[in-house]
């Protein structure tokens, strides 16, 4: 699969405007003319829409939560003043990451596995904070006039297409789109990343991790790639040069030797996107095994292992490693997750609750432990409760179309056939097919015609959907 190639920011650094990198603008600047920040937030999510209708993403809450919360931490000690992000995870296992206008932060799984700390991790994220403080996309506007609006989402179909597996089709029509921008690439594009590894070091360091981690990232990705005819996305929408890491070096060399390094979550979260991306459970467990045998003490390097003994039905096996690991962190999130994992394998159904149970009411409000809550009671048969908890997870998540999809299964389980199709419809409409959005409402609508409240707040939605076809038709016009 072809993943965002080329990536929203590399659209942004078409555009950069020449100059100092530290001669910041103010965010009120001239720019906010040519694309205020509210457009910035419309195009961005008509953009994130198509993107997830398109391009294969990774439905793994714990994942989703770690990108969520460190990005949202990064937030608060960035630049960024519009907090209102949004988030997408691709299922590729490809490095790269991307800032979109209006706050979109993209992350391949392949990030995970290239970061071998969370510091790296962070560095990534702190860089594309900045991509999004600074207003690339904006700016770039403001140094190239001529380029308006619907000049811009015609790259960004492009860009799309490419990235639903369009290839040369998908690039040629970025291309034929705006051929003076694309010669100019490669200058603003190095402007516009060193502007960014500036900030971001910043950022990096006000929130408490080692800003160390962005030069020995982007070193020991350089001397990986160095001759390779096809670098990975990263590196062609985020150009690495010998100037820039020495850059990046000497200013983070500036700050004193301490920060965050690395964390055991971290690492937890990678071993889970390296058992996503082996072949078969068998060979995972043969290299955890291996990565134990050379230090007993590696927690991350156990915690794979259950996993793979439970994607191979290994179950006797994956209860005695995750013995060990939850006899030393008994309330540990993670850990007491795969067991409940396992004891959904197995039929222990009543330990599963028990052991979710306890764990709310230490974290009431994580995600992940709600999610798997959901499952167990969809495994139990027990779908009306299953169907509360989903109304209220959507509180907090009524944004992610996997818990939209979910909405609408159990919907679908519990006889509640107009809530079915509105569900289906808030689905295609956060995966950019609004024609089946519509009809699905009016699918609700006929449902609910004998009562008046509802069939009205069923309308009043479709022609809200029908406002945002219109809008995202003009936009990609």
């Amino acid at each position: 699969m072809n993943v965002l190639r080329p990536t929203l920011l590399t659209l942004a650094c078409l555009f950069a405007q020449p100059g100092l990198a530290n001669d910041l603008p103010s965010l009120g600047d001239a720019s906010s003319a040519l694309v205020s920040p509210q457009q910035e937030y419309q195009l961005g999510r008509a953009w994130l829409s198509l993107v997830r209708g398109q391009v294969s993403q990774l439905d793994d809450p714990q994942l989703k939560d770690f990108v969520e919360t460190s990005v949202y931490r990064l937030g608060e000690t960035s630049q960024v003043q519009d907090r209102r992000l949004e988030f997408v995870l691709l299922n590729s296992p490809q490095i790269n990451a991307f800032a979109a206008p209006g706050g979109i932060i993209g992350v391949n799984g392949g990030l995970f596995l290239y970061a071998q700390t969370e510091a790296e991790y962070a560095s990534v994220m702190a860089h594309e904070l900045a991509h999004l403080s600074q207003r690339h996309f904006a700016r770039g506007l403001e140094a190239q006039q001529r380029m308006q609006i619907p000049v811009m989402a015609a790259m960004l179909a492009g860009i799309v297409a490419a990235a639903a597996g369009a290839g040369d089709v998908g690039i040629a029509a970025i291309a034929s789109t705006q051929a003076a921008a694309i010669q100019e690439q490669r200058r603003f594009s190095r402007q516009n990343e060193q502007e960014a590894d500036r900030i971001g070091l910043v950022n990096l360091e006000k929130a408490g991790y080692d800003p160390r981690a962005m030069p020995s990232m982007f070193e020991r990705l350089m001397r990986q790639y160095r001759y390779d005819r096809m670098p990975p996305e990263f590196l062609l929408t985020h150009p690495v040069s010998e100037s820039r890491i020495a850059d990046t070096r000497n200013r983070a060399e500036q700050y004193p030797a301490q920060g965050i390094e690395d964390t055991l979550r971290y690492q937890l979260l990678r071993a889970r996107v390296q058992l996503i991306y082996e072949e078969t459970p068998g060979l995972a467990a043969k290299r955890f095994r291996a990565m134990l045998d050379e230090n007993p003490k590696l927690d991350a390097a156990r915690y794979g292992l259950a996993l793979a003994q439970i994607k191979g039905a290994q179950y006797d096996e994956a209860r005695n490693t995750l013995k060990t690991l939850l006899q030393g962190a008994p309330d540990d999130i993670t850990y007491n997750l795969a067991q409940v994992e396992l004891d959904m394998a197995t039929r222990g159904l009543d330990d599963a609750q028990r052991r979710l149970d306890r764990m709310l009411k230490l974290y009431p409000s994580n995600y992940p432990l709600k999610q798997a809550r959901i499952d167990l009671l969809i495994k139990q048969g027990r779908t009306q409760d299953a169907e509360r908890a989903l109304d209220e997870l959507l509180k907090n998540r009524g944004k992610d179309p996997d818990v939209w999809y979910q909405v609408a299964e159990i919907r679908g389980l519990t006889g509640n056939t107009i809530g079915l199709h509105q569900a289906r419809a808030e689905y295609f409409a956060l995966v950019g097919d609004y024609k089946q959005a519509i009809e699905q409402l009016d699918f609700a609508k006929r449902r609910a015609s004998n009562n008046f409240q509802l069939a009205s707040r069923i309308d009043a939605r479709q022609r809200e959907l029908i406002d945002e076809q219109r809008m995202v038709e003009q936009m990609l016009r």
